[in-house]
Formats: C-alpha cells, structure tokens, sequence
C-alpha cells in the first residue's frame, strides 16, 4: 500500500499541473471504488483548483464548489497525461484540466477513493486523523501522554491514524529499529526518553524517503511511471535471517496486527 512518503511523492508530482488550473471536464469510468464515486463530484466542473495538500494518506484538491479528496488505496496511483492517450484497463476517473493536460487515477483493486466534499475538515474520513508526524504537534510528550495505560504494542500504536498519520508498516519497523524499541513492547511502558528517539526516528525515515521518492513497492509507481528508491536503505523491513547492520544478529520476522514485522533482538528492547 502507498505509505505517506509515496503520497506526499504523488502530490509533489501532480500539484504543478492542477494549482490554478480550471477543471474542464469529470470523466468517471467505473463509480465502483471502496466508495461509490458520488455525482457531486461534477459540481467541481468549471471551477478552478486554488490548494493542492495531503493529509494522512488523502490528497486534498481545493476548489470554490468544495474539495476533491482522493485516496490511492492499495495499489492506485496518478498521472498527468494527454487527454488523446489510451486509457488503462484500470483508470477509473479522468479530470481535464485547463492546461490540456489530463489527471487519471488507476486503480487496479479499487480500494480508493474520488469523493467530494464541501467541509472537508469536518469529513469523517479526515475529522479523526491525528497530527503530522512532520508537524510540531507530533513529539514525544504528546505521544507519551496518548499511550499512558495502553497495552497495545507500540508497533500497533504508532500505526493508529488516530495517533499520527501516516506511519505505516515499513516505515514503523525502521523507525522502532533506529529508536532501539522492540516493536512487541507495550506502549503503555514506553518511557518518554525512548518516545523522544521514536519521533527523531520517524521523521528522518519518512524525510529520507520523501527525498528519495518513496519505497519501491510493487503496485506503487511515481507519477513519472518510475519507482521509488527508498527501499535500498531499509535496515530491518523485508531482511528476515540476515545480520543487523549494527550487531551482526540475524533480523526476526513476526506478525503483529496481521502485518509482517521485522526487527533486531539485540539491538531493540
């Protein structure tokens, strides 16, 4: 699934060619994503794109007749292209654009999202979003105080959008790796010295990645239709039974919340 550093890739990507550019045209091919395309969503038609933002995983168009919000679900991803250009087996929706250019979202599994909204912070699927990690809201007092008496693993914690955004597997096992926390250890005894390294950790991983252009997942491509490179950095995710790059022990996988995790038994605790 694209994590917060293959969106904020994808916004980076597609922003130049949609701010203060007028939507021409709504082309919907299949309403079937993980909710139904609404047909509120022509009421943007005519009117010009004046904010382009991400929250969590969500991207935000703004307009004066509401916002666009869009997810890429498991396997989505955007491109600016021709309007002339062939359409994809899986490109579900088509906005043309003043500058003749075409935004099209792909989705082979449909678990994403083109909604409209009119109030788009008072949006249930943005209301309950907790802070940036990249944010000044997000720091280790903050986080210390949301765990005190929660049993949950801090793996599991720190993946909860309600918690913070956007910290999703990968970046959860790299981070905890760099903090020196076991991902299993509960979120409740996590000290607010360890919550300080956690937040540290977090953002570089996800400022490294952002720069980088995203992991190399493999439904996931850029919007230039190349992938990510972030992936030939990870130090723990996806490196079952090979030596710690710190200690030499060899890398356990486990699973926790039905997510495959990965860290080093020597060098977190």
């Amino acid at each position: 699934m694209p994590e917060l550093p293959e969106v904020e890739t994808t916004l980076r990507g597609v922003a130049p060619y949609m701010l203060g550019r007028k939507i021409l045209e709504i082309q919907v091919r299949d309403h079937r994503l993980r909710w139904p395309v609404p047909e509120s969503i022509h009421e943007l038609t005519g009117h010009k794109i004046d904010t382009a933002r991400r929250r969590g995983k969500f991207l935000i168009f703004g307009t004066a007749a509401g916002s666009l919000l869009m997810h890429l679900g498991m396997s989505g991803s955007l491109r600016i292209v021709d309007p002339d250009s062939p359409w994809r087996k899986h490109d579900h929706l088509g906005i043309l654009l003043g500058s003749g250019k075409q935004l099209r979202l792909h989705d082979p599994r449909r678990f994403g999202c083109a909604l409209h909204t009119r109030d788009v912070e008072a949006h249930p699927l943005i209301a309950s979003l907790g802070p940036e990690p990249l944010d000044s809201a997000f720091s280790a007092a903050y986080l210390h105080q949301a765990s005190r008496g929660k049993t949950s693993a801090i793996k599991s914690f720190i993946m909860d959008s309600k918690v913070v955004v956007g910290v999703g597997n990968i970046y959860a096992c790299e981070s905890l790796f760099m903090a020196g926390i076991r991902p299993t250890k509960p979120s409740g005894k996590v000290p607010l010295t360890a919550f300080t390294r956690l937040v540290d950790a977090i953002r570089e991983v996800l400022s490294a990645s952002i720069e980088m252009g995203g992991t190399t997942l493999r439904d996931f491509l850029r919007e230039d239709g190349e992938p990510g490179y972030f992936k030939q950095s990870l130090r723990v995710y996806d490196r079952e039974g090979q030596p710690c790059i710190q200690c030499g022990t060899l890398i356990k996988r486990i699973v926790l919340g039905q997510r495959s995790t990965y860290f080093c038994p020597s060098c977190q605790r």
